[in-house]
């Protein structure tokens, strides 16, 4: 498997991780992996369903929280993105290196967010089901502008917020038990690319979010 990035890169990446709880990477796939996840997305658009909230028998559909639709991803079914399964395993083995974190696992869905889409400020963890360790968010939406909304919003400790544009190839990735964070209303579709690095293997088919 071919290494995407440098040691280097990935250090400096570590370190904002470490120190903020959070990073923001631009430019993390190249044009090749876009094109190929953006082609299956489309493909699959008209599988989406209603997204939830809660983990497994809890799950519940509540559009006063979220309004996005979702499509669940499977490594083992899903060979069109084996380059990004491959760079996603290049980020556990960096993470687990680096950071300690004994990550064996993973869970992402497709997430379309259409016009008025949001979803209200949250943690990625479950009070049942505390395997999510590290949030990740590939972005997907080309020439998006200032104006278009749908900026991911996260809450810092000091009780001040950053927005970060969902802008095209742009990753952002966080700790998931302790950043609480939400996306703001779009003025048109949204797309991302959005998943979970995870300590113990997910009970697959039975994980909503």
């Amino acid at each position: 498997m071919n290494k995407r990035f440098s040691q280097a890169e990935w250090l400096v990446w570590i370190d904002q991780l470490s120190e903020k709880d959070y990073v923001v990477i631009d430019n993390f796939i190249n044009e090749a992996l876009f094109q190929s996840i953006w082609c299956f997305f489309k493909e699959k658009l008209d599988s989406f369903e209603r997204a939830g909230i809660g983990a497994q028998d809890k799950n519940q559909i509540d559009r006063n929280i979220r309004s996005d639709f979702t499509y669940w991803l499977h490594s083992k079914n899903d060979k069109e993105l084996q380059d990004f399964w491959d760079l996603l395993q290049e980020t556990i083995d960096v993470l687990n290196r680096y950071c300690f974190l004994s990550l064996s696992d993973f869970e992402f869905h497709l997430a379309h967010y259409p016009p008025g889409g949001f979803y209200k400020k949250h943690i990625d963890q479950f009070s049942d089901r505390n395997n999510r360790m590290i949030s990740v968010i590939i972005y997907l939406n080309e020439n998006w502008q200032k104006g278009d909304g749908g900026e991911l919003e996260i809450f810092l400790k000091n009780d001040k917020t950053i927005l970060v544009p969902p802008l095209t190839k742009r990753c952002v990735m966080f700790k998931s038990a302790v950043v609480p964070h939400q996306v703001l209303e779009a003025t048109k579709s949204r797309y991302s690319l959005t998943g979970w690095l995870l300590y113990q293997p997910p009970m697959l088919g039975s994980i909503l979010t």
